[in-house]
């Protein structure tokens, strides 16, 4: 493979008895659920206003250039965990099971001491359809990942949900991005006395649809259509959640030493007035800037000065940077990764990026170096387009014919990664050599038999309503298995 796909990352050799001199500050991320990369008050929206994600990117390392590892949810969750793309890994689409046999940032931060906690969507247990509490005995569930705590769902959440405790289901009121934060907030007061580090896992269900937002939140948006208008409403109410967590940590004395992570997990969703991409091409599900380039922001007032920044970085950097500034050792990373560490960006300006950003999803894939990206949209017809994003963030002109060694050099680039992820996805990176236990198929989670028993208790539950209802009609949504090959 070329060099340039080499992971250039500095982190300390030998066991996690040498981490404990390290710098250990607490870590919070956070991530939306289909907020494209126009929809914030920095970025000049038309209608929104996020006057704290506008705060915290004034404060920290705001990323113009930020990336989801795929173009939608469940892959680019498994990247954020893992540092790896999501193929590799097994997370096909939507819906599909992390494996077992791949490390997390949650493991490799609870072994060096830290206590963890995952509140919100999880979406990497292989079950589709609306979120659902996640039961004791799934066998993917976030405690198998490295979580000690977990509030969680199957998928997308709005008002009003139902979530599981480790286990045990509870009923909550409100707003899901606020329950989201309340939990995470109560768990960082709890561990706050214990004088341990604390790693806390955000994943809000806002903005998915379906769209329901509090009334008062979508008050200012009665000029859009009814799903805009609901659409908008839930971001505000996300913005006003990340105020209270920042809010929290300040009065818990934590906010100097806490890094603070703000992302989205693809890009904006077509459909939505007013767009929701910030004029670049393509949206969630295309490996166009719109499907991938989203929000960005990390802030840690003790290790960061605050700057914007052009520098292309992904999700897939989150957990070799966090190894990067905790000092974790080598083996708790499954190789290869795909991400390296941003740190080097936090204290100064950083020159071009030393690893390409790869991307596959289905047939399409992508690869960015720097100002330059190369995609295609089918692999097996091995057509590809160029483009440069200073020039061209919209994507409109190819210049594959103009810069013919640039093209070819990429296009191998882009063909030697996809069969290490070839060899990745059949298990290769394993000890075992092979995927153990195999991947299961993805399902709904209302066509298990785990799940029937609930299904008289929520039938009219207005998030599962429609779904249930189409179920008892015979409809069964298709679930195609995705291929890995390219």
């Amino acid at each position: 493979m070329n060099h340039a796909l080499m992971l250039v990352l500095p982190l300390a050799a030998g066991s996690c008895e040498s981490i404990q001199a390290a710098a250990k500050p607490h870590i919070v991320f956070v991530m939306a659920d289909d907020m494209g990369w126009g929809q914030t008050g920095y970025r000049g929206h038309s209608v929104l206003r996020t006057p704290h994600l506008d705060a915290m990117g004034a404060n920290g390392l705001r990323f113009d250039r930020f990336y989801a590892g795929a173009p939608v949810c469940s892959p680019t969750r498994a990247s954020v965990l893992t540092g790896r793309a999501n193929d590799r890994s097994g997370v096909l689409q939507h819906g599909y099971a992390l494996r077992r046999q791949e490390k997390t940032i949650a493991q490799a931060l609870k072994q060096a001491g830290y206590v963890t906690g995952h509140f919100g969507k999880w979406h990497l247990n292989g079950l589709r359809g609306p979120g659902a509490p996640i039961l004791a005995g799934d066998d993917y569930h976030p405690g198998r990942f490295g979580f000690d705590e977990w509030v969680s769902v199957t998928n997308f959440y709005d008002v009003d949900p139902l979530m599981s405790r480790a286990g045990e289901i509870e009923p909550f009121q409100g707003d899901s991005s606020e329950i989201a934060v309340a939990e995470a907030v109560q768990f960082l007061e709890k561990h706050q006395a214990d004088g341990r580090p604390m790693f806390a896992v955000i994943w809000y269900g806002t903005p998915h649809s379906p769209f329901k937002s509090l009334p008062d939140d979508r008050a200012s948006f009665g000029q859009l259509d009814d799903n805009s208008a609901h659409h908008y409403g839930e971001l505000v109410a996300m913005d006003r959640s990340i105020g209270t967590l920042r809010q929290a940590l300040r009065r818990l004395g934590l906010a100097d030493d806490t890094l603070l992570v703000f992302c989205s997990d693809n890009g904006g969703l077509p459909g939505i007035t007013p767009a929701t991409v910030g004029g670049l091409r393509g949206h969630k599900g295309t490996v166009y800037e719109g499907g991938l380039r989203v929000p960005g922001i990390i802030e840690w007032p003790a290790g960061i000065s605050p700057s914007v920044t052009d520098y292309p970085a992904c999700t897939m950097d989150l957990f070799p940077t966090v190894a990067d500034v905790v000092g974790l050792p080598r083996d708790v990373f499954i190789e290869p990764l795909d991400g390296i560490s941003l740190k080097r960006l936090f204290r100064s300006a950083a020159s071009d990026r030393s690893k390409p950003i790869p991307f596959r999803f289905g047939m399409r894939a992508a690869l960015i170096d720097n100002r330059y990206k190369l995609l295609t949209e089918d692999l097996r017809k091995g057509e590809f387009q160029l483009y440069d994003l200073d020039t061209d963030p919209g994507e409109t002109r190819d210049i594959g014919g103009d810069q013919p060694d640039r093209f070819a050099r990429m296009r191998r680039e882009l063909l030697a990664w996809n069969q290490s992820v070839d060899a990745s996805y059949a298990g290769r990176d394993y000890p075992e050599g092979r995927v153990s236990p195999p991947d299961p198929e993805p399902r709904f989670w209302y066509d298990t038999p785990a799940y029937a028993p609930y299904l008289p208790q929520w039938k009219d539950r207005w998030e599962f309503k429609s779904y249930l209802e189409r179920r008892n009609k015979g409809y069964k949504s298709p679930v195609k298995k995705t291929s890995a090959k390219g």
